[in-house]
C-alpha cells in the first residue's frame, strides 16, 4: 500500500483518536474520522503487549494485506486506525480478514459487505 494511504504522523493519529468515533470487537479497535480527501488512509497500531517484534510485525502484515484486499469496499472519505488486541496474534490471514470485515462494518467504513470474498477464501482454505 502506498504511503499516501497511510496515517503516519503523531498529529494525524491524535486527530483521529480525539475527534473520531471508535468501534471494537475482541481482536481489533477501529477509530474513524470522516475527512474530505480523494482516498482513505489507514494507520496500524500493534502494542508491545501483543508479543515480541516478530509477532507484532506479522500482525501488521496481516492487517495490511486484509486492508489491501478490502480496498475496493472501503469508503474513500475516511481516515481510520486499526489497533490490534492480544487475540490477533494467534489468528490466520482469513481470520484477521473476517474480523476486520466485522469491525469495519460496525464502524460503517465499508461500502458493502464483501461476502463473496469470504466465501471464495474459505473454499480455497479447505483445498490446502
Amino acid at each position: 500500500m502506498r504511503k499516501s494511504y497511510r496515517v503516519k504522523s503523531e498529529k494525524a493519529f491524535g486527530r483521529v483518536f480525539n475527534e473520531g468515533e471508535n468501534k471494537a470487537n475482541r481482536q481489533f479497535v477501529i477509530y474513524t474520522l470522516k475527512k474530505d480527501q480523494p482516498h482513505f488512509r489507514v494507520g496500524i497500531s500493534v502494542g508491545k503487549r501483543i508479543g515480541n517484534a516478530v509477532t507484532r510485525n506479522r500482525v501488521k502484515r496481516l492487517i495490511r494485506q486484509a486492508v489491501f484486499e478490502l480496498k475496493p469496499y472501503l469508503k474513500p472519505e475516511m481516515d481510520f486506525i486499526v489497533i490490534a488486541r492480544k487475540p490477533a496474534a494467534m489468528m490466520s490471514q482469513l481470520e484477521v480478514k473476517k474480523s476486520l470485515i466485522h469491525v469495519l462494518n460496525l464502524a460503517h467504513v465499508l461500502t458493502e459487505t464483501p461476502s463473496a470474498i469470504i466465501k471464495s477464501d474459505s473454499r480455497s482454505e479447505h483445498r490446502e
